[in-house]
């Protein structure tokens, strides 16, 4: 098959269904998993589908060796190929827990979704697109994560999710720094306050720091869309000699101001 194909974790809703749709407007074939039922993503693969992309849901846990062994192999059976892989699937602490008071049950939850298994499915894929690469041919493949401004930015009421993406941040610069040998760039994208249903327990708190505090330069929810247009960007190959770049999208949240 001439198309490319990206896979996104987590891509039926919020920041991964926005990723599938930019990505879906630039030509490539979509693999997106989850762990929902495929009735409950069957209007995100519609939509995908009307613009124009072979759709392919993996229902699974990522958190899961079995899992992502599966989705891989469902992958190579439909396609025969993987040239993009967006690590979006995460999850957040199920109770804000201040750290004097957390348990290791959500710890463990937390880092098994959000942290091992990302790991793990990118070491698979990694050398899946080297076999690609060693083959000849045009592959031109690159890894996209999607971590958090909570990777810098403390919240002690949800360490446990915070230690999460400061650890895809350390893990996006090891495999770019393995995988240079092969020019397969590795890219990292730390989104703000973004408006979807893991923020929409707290809307009110946000909705107040957005409108009535300094906290934002851009005074807006940040938008799935947002993210998307520059995984798609850099997708298409639009950040050449970047690798292991990490790019904040965050209304200018973390930058620096007197």
């Amino acid at each position: 098959m001439s198309k490319k194909v990206a896979l996104v974790t987590g891509g039926g809703r919020g920041i991964g269904f926005g990723i599938c749709e930019k990505l879906a407007a630039d030509g490539f074939d979509i693999v997106l998993s989850g762990r929902s039922d495929a009735s409950k993503v069957a209007d995100a693969v519609a939509k995908l589908e009307s613009q124009g992309a072979q759709v392919l849901y993996c229902s699974g846990d990522v958190s899961s060796a079995e899992d992502r062994a599966q989705m891989l192999a469902d992958i190579r059976q439909r396609f025969g190929r993987l040239d993009v892989l967006v690590n979006n699937a995460g999850v957040a602490p199920k109770v804000r827990a201040d750290i004097l008071d957390a348990t290791e049950d959500s710890y463990e939850w937390i880092m098994k979704i959000n942290l091992q298994g990302p790991y793990f499915l990118t070491q698979a894929v990694a050398n899946w697109m080297i076999q690609q690469k060693q083959a000849g041919g045009s592959f031109d493949g690159c890894i996209i994560n999607v971590g958090s401004i909570s990777a810098t930015v403390v919240s002690p009421n949800r360490g446990d999710y915070c230690i999460s993406k400061a650890g895809i941040g350390m893990m996006n610069s090891l495999f770019a720094a393995r995988l240079g040998e092969f020019s397969i760039p590795c890219f990292e994208i730390r989104p703000g306050i973004i408006k979807t249903d893991m923020t929409s327990g707290v809307t009110e708190k946000y909705e107040n720091l957005i409108n009535n505090t300094e906290l934002l330069v851009e005074k807006r929810w940040g938008l799935p869309e947002d993210i998307g247009k520059l995984a798609a960007a850099m997708a298409r190959g639009d950040m050449p000699y970047a690798s292991g770049q990490v790019i904040y999208v965050d209304g200018g949240l973390t930058m620096k101001r007197l």
